[in-house]
């Protein structure tokens, strides 16, 4: 391809508001958007913590407009999910959505959005671009540091029938306006922070590696993986640190800018798998998968490594690029091990027997067309044994 050729677009919220006491901000961003009837989208544990009465009291108070709470989402949210959230949406009379908490909520509200205005299902907008209206005016209010889905184009929602996660891929469904405050990140337990936070880290990699990085997104990726390295530590250790938390959201935001243009890559594509099959955890699937499948794909980019092996403070003056190289997973290794992400899937449940067709699947899934090396079945099955 002549270089002429190569096009590369930029996708990000239109506004984002950012830094401790950023949510307060909400209602008269409602009234910005025009919303008479905000449907809000959670799930039940950001109700239980009282999030959800709280920021349903700003909507009252700011925008003086009652909202439907639809606090239903689960982890890895379904087809049946949305389906279930959409006919409340529609029900109620609802024109705009707001979604709370971490990329489940996000997800579930994208889901519910597209499908509203485009019509049909859920699963006939899987690939890229396949909407043709926009979606309602939506906000996304971030609770955790780490999937990033409050400003993608992303949208990850599991085919209960097939037991795959569909990876929708749509600038539609990028939200008009995101709000990450770490005043509501600060309630996140150790393991979900680290979870989230090793989810950035593979983002930010992930995107540094890809094949259509770019130098706005090496930008992005590379000051996400020192923010990470940094601070995910002690936003472990002490969840009301709020300057590792409030970094910890610049992080994920970073990392966010870095993927939502230059895609992911097989961390993704195997962790998918894993979801839709075993219904496991996101970010701990990518934070076990990270150093195996960069292990991989280390010989096509390692001079990439060297500089991801830098930004994880690793000191690699005078040594060999691929000892320099080795030291970027060392680095995620260390990390991982510090915040407590379990050292293999078998820690999950994973049986050997089901990594042939979760492979299979993998080499289909759109995150993986941009891994900078290509792997063969064989391959990809290999790596799921080595973490095991």
């Amino acid at each position: 391809m002549a270089l002429a050729d190569q096009v590369f677009g930029f996708y990000i919220p239109t506004v984002t508001l950012m830094g401790i006491g950023a949510h307060k901000q909400l209602g008269e961003q409602v009234k910005a958007l025009g919303g008479t009837k905000p449907f809000i989208c959670t799930d039940k544990g950001i109700t239980q913590c009282g999030i959800t009465q709280q920021i349903a009291d700003l909507i009252r108070k700011d925008a003086g407009v009652e909202p439907v709470i639809y606090d239903e989402t689960i982890p890895n949210p379904t087809d049946k999910n949305v389906h279930e959230g959409l006919k409340v949406f529609k029900d109620k009379g609802c024109d705009m959505i707001i979604s709370l908490g971490g990329g489940s909520s996000h997800d579930c509200g994208k889901g519910i959005g597209i499908v509203a205005t485009n019509g049909g299902k859920i699963h006939d907008f899987e690939g890229v671009n396949k909407s043709t209206k926009p979606m309602p005016p939506f906000i996304a209010i971030n609770t955790t540091a780490g999937t990033a889905s409050e400003m993608t184009r992303f949208c990850i929602i599991t085919d209960t029938s097939r037991k795959v996660k569909m990876a929708i891929v749509d600038w539609r469904v990028t939200p008009n306006l995101a709000i990450n405050d770490p005043l509501l990140m600060a309630g996140m337990p150790p393991s979900l922070t680290a979870a989230t936070g090793m989810d950035a880290l593979t983002h930010a990699i992930e995107a540094y590696v890809s094949t259509i990085a770019t130098p706005v997104t090496d930008a992005c990726a590379l000051q996400a993986i020192s923010l990470v390295s940094r601070y995910l530590r002690p936003a472990v250790a002490n969840g009301g640190d709020m300057e590792a938390r409030d970094k910890m959201a610049y992080a994920e935001y970073l990392a966010g800018m870095a993927f939502n243009n230059a895609s992911l890559g097989h961390v993704h594509a195997m962790a998918h798998q894993l979801g839709g099959f075993y219904d496991l955890p996101h970010g701990v699937c990518n934070a076990i998968l990270l150093p195996h499948v960069q292990r991989f794909n280390m010989i096509a980019k390692m001079d990439r490594f060297v500089d991801i092996a830098r930004a994880m403070g690793e000191q690699v003056d005078g040594l060999s690029q691929r000892d320099a190289a080795q030291k970027a997973l060392d680095a995620i290794r260390a990390l991982s091990s510090d915040v407590g992400i379990p050292t293999g899937l078998k820690e999950l449940g994973v049986k050997k027997e089901d990594l042939a067709v979760m492979a299979e699947n993998a080499q289909k899934d759109a995150c993986g067309f941009t891994n900078p090396r290509c792997p063969k079945l064989q391959d990809v099955i290999s790596i799921y044994e080595w973490a095991l």
